[in-house]
């Protein structure tokens, strides 16, 4: 596999967003931070309307005939985003995305953020990669697609993602992020090599899950790589290549749109890898009691718990206060010595048996009616985060219910992906568990 350089990172505005990390994490966790909140509040789909994000961020839109694409400005009552309503529905959505994205940047407000505005042979590059990388969190958030999604041919996957009026990146982000089977996907910018030929550097990829973690950022693609083929927008190649794992490895390709001013598409491609990463596997999705658990110790159960009470409430946490009284003794203990402000995403461990423990995750506002979900993604997300160091310290499996979509109401594909981000990826086997189905009355009579 040839060298990963990475990006040297010099363009101003992705510099004040990353503040000394990695922007291109500091604009995922962002941009997912947002669609989190949105989610939380109600918005749903697909197709998913950029607009709940607008109103998030307080900005303002308004239609423009005479502008070529988008644009982000800055006024004196504050943000609004310009857009072309004549173009079509998908690129409207995605263009309101792009700008949306913008407004994450601390500088936005020192220039207009114009689409097709930009130098080819400036930094803008690293802007655009940013902004398109916000844009499909937001036009394909956590939650849209279905675990398991079939990874079709690259022709056909073009096909499937018009179903959700989406980007070919977005919709290939979110597919590697919830793909059952070992994938990576890529995005690469056109460059010129000194002999003047075109190549393609690789700006940045997502695995799936269940894929080993290789460093491709900054790889060249070889000069004979299929990718070269995939002259505009739309079409595709495929090859069986070395360069990715260092093995030959089945590859497909499909040309998508280059930054603004460039002459080439940039393209994006499809990794089938062979193998999980080892020590890696999937959500196992029983019929059976929580209560007690499958499989040897140590275990870590997950529940979640409301911010409010100071004892467990209903549902599968009232089984527990009954089945475990000291548990719950040992939980309002710790809880009430918690600030009330920053008991979301805590994770309040106690033991129930001999290498058994119990998580409850505070990642519910409040209980009883509500007109929005009660639960909070961003603190599951951060509870979940506490419960992998705890269980990877033990060398124990996690076991849940659907936690989060009983009283919280939440979705559970949004759930499932958080669970694949923080345990799933971090080699921890989790065991989800339904309840049996009811047998049907024995019918003996007509």
């Amino acid at each position: 596999m040839a060298p990963a350089v990475g990006i040297t990172w010099t363009n101003k505005s992705a510099l004040a967003l990353a503040r000394g990390t990695d922007p291109i994490s500091a604009m995922q966790e962002t941009a997912r931070n947002l669609v989190l909140k949105a989610r939380e509040a109600g918005w749903e789909g697909p197709p998913f309307n950029p607009v709940k994000i607008v109103e998030l961020l307080g900005a303002k839109m308004s239609a423009n005939a005479n502008i070529a694409d988008a644009r982000l400005l800055a006024t004196s009552d504050g943000a609004t985003i310009e857009f072309n309503p004549q173009q079509p529905r998908e690129r409207v959505r995605f263009s309101i995305a792009h700008e949306l994205a913008h407004m994450l940047f601390p500088d936005w407000r020192e220039e207009i953020r114009n689409r097709n505005g930009h130098d080819p042979a400036s930094d803008d590059w690293q802007l655009e990669m940013l902004c398109n990388i916000a844009a499909s969190e937001f036009v394909l958030p956590i939650g849209s697609l279905p675990a398991a999604i079939e990874i079709k041919p690259i022709e056909d996957l073009m096909l499937e993602r018009r179903r959700y009026d989406v980007s070919a990146e977005a919709f290939l982000i979110r597919l590697a992020k919830v793909a059952e089977t070992p994938i990576s996907v890529f995005f690469a910018s056109p460059i010129s090599d000194p002999d003047n030929e075109r190549r393609y550097r690789i700006d940045y990829a997502v695995s799936s899950p269940l894929a080993p973690f290789l460093q491709v950022q900054g790889i060249v693609l070889p000069a004979e790589s299929a990718a070269r083929n995939c002259v505009a927008i739309g079409h595709t190649d495929r090859g069986v290549e070395t360069w990715y794992t260092g093995d030959a490895t089945a590859i497909e390709f499909v040309g998508i749109p280059g930054y603004p001013g460039t002459r080439y598409p940039r393209v994006a491609g499809i990794v089938r890898l062979g193998s999980s990463q080892f020590g890696k596997s999937p959500i196992r999705y029983v019929h059976g009691n929580i209560l007690d658990p499958l499989g040897v110790e140590p275990k870590v159960i997950c529940q979640i718990v409301n911010d409010r009470a100071i004892r467990w409430g209903g549902g599968v946490a009232r089984k527990f206060a009954r089945k475990y009284p000291q548990a719950e003794l040992e939980y309002t203990q710790k809880f009430i010595h918690l600030v009330p402000n920053q008991r979301l995403g805590r994770a309040l461990i106690t033991k129930l048996d001999e290498g058994v423990s119990l998580a409850s995750i505070v990642a519910q506002d409040g209980f009883g009616p509500s007109l929005f979900p009660r639960v909070r993604y961003s603190a599951l997300q951060i509870g979940l985060r506490e419960v992998a160091e705890y269980a990877k310290r033990l060398g124990a499996e996690v076991h849940m219910p659907k936690i989060g979509t009983g009283s919280a109401r939440g979705d559970w594909g949004v759930v499932e992906e958080i669970i694949e981000d923080e345990l799933v990826r971090a080699g921890l086997a989790v065991t989800v568990y339904d309840i049996p189905p009811k047998r049907e009355q024995l019918e003996l009579f007509g």
